[in-house]
C-alpha cells in the first residue's frame, strides 16, 4: 500500500539533482531532542508492525519454506488470526486512517488514494502513478500528500490514536505510517530544490506523535543511513527496523509505537500475490529489532507484539485487453474530464481511479447516476456498482440483472452488530440471512464499508470495483499486469492476517477500524 510513497520518492528525486550523492539527512534537523512530554510508566510497551499487502497464504507458504522464523517465532508463541477485515477502499490512506481513528470513510473522511474535491473544484492524488501526477502537477501532488492529507484532509472531528495517547498523558511513536497526525509540532525538511522551486517550502510545520519518523523527511535516529536516493529517502523496510532499534536501545520505546515495512507492497504489485521475498525481507528486519534484547523470548515478555498486514492483493492476469477495464472507452458515450483540465462547463463526468476500485462522478445534474451505472453494468468484468439516492444505497453487479438497495437501521443484524434494512437481491454481494441475522462471505462487512465510501465527501458519485483478476484503468493511471492489485471489496483485497504476542486479549471484532479502541483498553 506504499506505492503512492514510492511515486513520491521518484518526484523528490527530480527535486535532489543539486544533493544526489548525500543522503538527505545531512540537510535535515534532528527533533527528537527537543521534546518535553513526560514518559509515564507502563507495564508493556505495545508495538504495532504493519506489513503492507501481507496475506495468510503467501505467509504460510513462507513459513512452510523456513523462510520467515520471527513470523513463525510469533504465532507460536502467541495469537493468530488469519482474516482481519481492511477498510474500504483498500487503498493505503484510507485504511491507514480507519486503523489511527478507529472510524470508516464516513467519518475521517479519506475517501481513497484518488477523489475529486468538489469544494476546490480539483482531483486529490496523494502519488498514484507517475503519469498521472505529470498532468495534475508535481506541486498539488506533493502539497497534497506531505502536507493536506495529515493536517486538512484527515477530519479534525476525528482524533487518532496518537492524540488519544497525547491527552491522557501517554507518548506515543510513528515510523514510516502514512497517516501519523498527533499533537507535536514537526518539520518536514525538504529539498533546497523545492524551495528554489516554489513547490514546497524549505521547512514545512506538520503535526505528529512525540517521536515521528517519515522516510529523510524525518527521522529519530541521526545515524540511520537507510535514505539514500537509491533507498526511496527512508521509505524502506531497513530504514522502520533501524529507527525501531535506536528508540529500544536508547531507551525511548514509548508506551506505543506504530512501525510500517513498506517493500512486500512493491514486491506483490510486481510478482503477485503469492510472492513471498517481501515477506522474507520484512521477517529479516524483525529478526534484527529482536536482536536489540538479549533474546527473542525477552523482547515478546517486554512489549506486546502486534504484526499485522493492511490489505490484501488480487492477481492481475491474462492480457492487457482482458484484463484492464478501461474506463474512458466504457464511458465514451460522456464528455469526460481530462487530467490536465479543470473541470469544463460541457464536461459530464469525473474518473477517480483506485487500482481495482474507481470513484465516479456525475459532474452534470442532467445525467443520473443510475443511467451511468446501466452502462457499466454491461460488463461482466465490473464487480460492484454502489450509489446512493438520499438514505438508500443501492448496488448492481456487471454481466446480471438484479439490485440490492439498503440503509443503515432496521430488522437486520450483522456480525459486527450493525443494524441494516435490506431489499432486493442479497447475493450481488454475498449475503445470506437466517432470521434477523446476517452473514458476509466474499464481501466482508460489505454494507458497512460501502456506506463508509459513499458518504466520505460531497458529490454524486458511483463506487465502482472489479471483479477478481481484473484492474479498473483510466487516463493515465498505473496498471499491474502479472502482479497483483487492490483497492476493491472483494475478501481477496480486504482479508489480512493478524500475529499478537504478550496479551490474551484481542479487538472486539476482527476489523482493522477496532484496533484502535483495543490498543487504548490495552494495559
Amino acid at each position: 500500500m506504499m506505492k503512492s510513497i514510492f511515486t513520491l520518492c521518484a518526484l523528490m528525486a527530480l527535486l535532489l539533482t543539486v544533493s544526489i550523492q548525500y543522503p538527505l539527512h545531512q540537510h535535515a534537523k534532528y527533533q527528537g531532542t527537543k521534546l518535553t512530554a513526560p514518559v509515564p510508566h507502563h507495564s508493556k510497551h505495545i508495538i504495532l508492525v504493519v506489513i503492507d499487502s501481507l496475506m495468510d497464504t503467501p505467509l504460510q507458504e513462507a513459513i512452510k519454506q523456513e523462510r520467515a522464523p520471527a513470523l513463525q517465532f510469533l504465532i507460536k508463541h502467541g495469537q493468530y488470526f488469519p482474516n482481519v477485515v481492511s477498510s474500504f477502499p483498500t487503498m493505503s490512506v484510507t485504511i491507514d486512517s480507519s486503523l489511527l481513528t478507529g472510524t470508516y470513510p464516513d467519518r475521517h473522511r479519506v475517501p481513497g488514494l484518488v477523489w475529486y474535491d468538489e469544494n476546490e473544484g480539483r482531483i486529490i492524488n496523494y502519488g498514484n502513478g507517475k503519469r498521472e501526477i505529470v498532468k495534475l502537477g508535481v506541486k498539488p501532488v506533493l502539497q497534497d500528500s506531505l502536507y493536506k492529507l495529515n493536517n486538512e484532509h484527515l477530519s479534525q472531528h476525528v482524533k487518532t490514536l496518537h492524540e488519544e495517547l497525547a491527552a491522557d498523558g501517554k507518548q506515543s511513536a510513528s515510523i514510516n505510517a502514512v497517516i501519523y497526525r498527533g499533537s507535536f509540532p514537526h518539520q518536514l525538511n525538504l529539498p533546497k530544490t523545492a524551495a528554489f522551486l516554489n513547490i514546497l517550502p524549505e521547512n514545512l510545520k506538520t503535526y505528529g506523535p512525540a517521536w515521528f519518523s517519515y522516510g529523510s523527511l524525518s527521522y529519530v535516529n541521526p545515524n540511520n543511513q537507510k535514505n539514500y536516493i537509491w533507498q526511496k529517502y527512508g521509505f524502506n523496510d531497513k530504514f522502520s527496523s533501524e529507527e525501531l532499534k535506536y528508540l529500544i536501545q536508547s531507551g525511548k520505546l514509548p508506551p506505543f509505537t506504530i512501525v510500517y515495512f513498506p517493500d512486500n507492497d512493491h514486491s506483490v504489485h510486481k510478482n503477485g500475490p503469492m510472492d513471498i521475498k517481501g515477506i522474507e525481507q520484512a521477517d529479516r528486519q524483525i529478526q534484527e529489532i529482536f536482536g536489540t534484547y538479549n533474546s527473542w523470548e525477552s523482547a515478546i515478555k517486554n512489549a506486546v507484539w502486534i504484526v499485522m498486514g493492511d490489505s490484501g492483493q488480487a492477481s492481475i492476469g491474462g492480457s492487457r485487453k482482458e484484463s484492464f477495464i478501461r474506463l474512458p472507452s466504457l464511458l465514451s458515450l460522456y464528455r469526460i474530464t481530462k487530467l490536465r483540465e479543470r473541470v469544463q462547463k460541457e464536461d459530464q463526468i469525473l474518473l477517480c481511479v483506485n487500482e481495482r476500485m474507481a470513484y465516479i462522478y456525475s459532474i452534470d445534474k442532467y445525467v443520473p447516476l443510475a443511467r451511468i451505472a446501466g452502462h457499466l453494468q454491461k460488463d461482466d468484468r465490473i464487480d460492484v456498482i454502489a450509489w446512493k439516492e438520499g438514505e438508500i444505497i443501492h448496488v448492481i453487479e456487471g454481466g446480471k440483472e438484479g439490485v440490492l438497495s439498503f440503509r443503515p437501521g432496521g430488522q437486520y443484524v450483522d456480525p459486527y452488530q450493525q443494524r441494516w434494512s435490506l431489499q432486493g437481491k442479497l447475493s450481488i454481494l454475498d449475503i445470506s440471512t437466517k432470521g434477523n441475522q446476517m452473514t458476509y462471505h466474499d464481501y466482508p462487512d460489505a454494507l458497512a464499508r460501502l456506506y463508509g465510501a459513499l458518504h466520505s465527501h460531497p458529490g454524486r458519485y458511483l463506487v465502482v470495483t472489479a471483479r477478481p483478476g481484473f484492474e479498473l484503468v483510466g487516463e493515465s493511471s498505473p496498471t499491474h499486469l502479472n502482479g497483483g492489485g487492490h483497492g476493491s471489496l472483494h475478501k481477496q483485497d480486504s482479508l489480512v492476517p493478524m500475529l499478537v504476542t504478550g496479551t490474551d486479549s484481542s479487538p472486539k471484532h476482527l476489523r482493522i477500524v477496532d484496533i484502535k479502541d483495543w490498543i487504548l483498553k490495552m494495559d
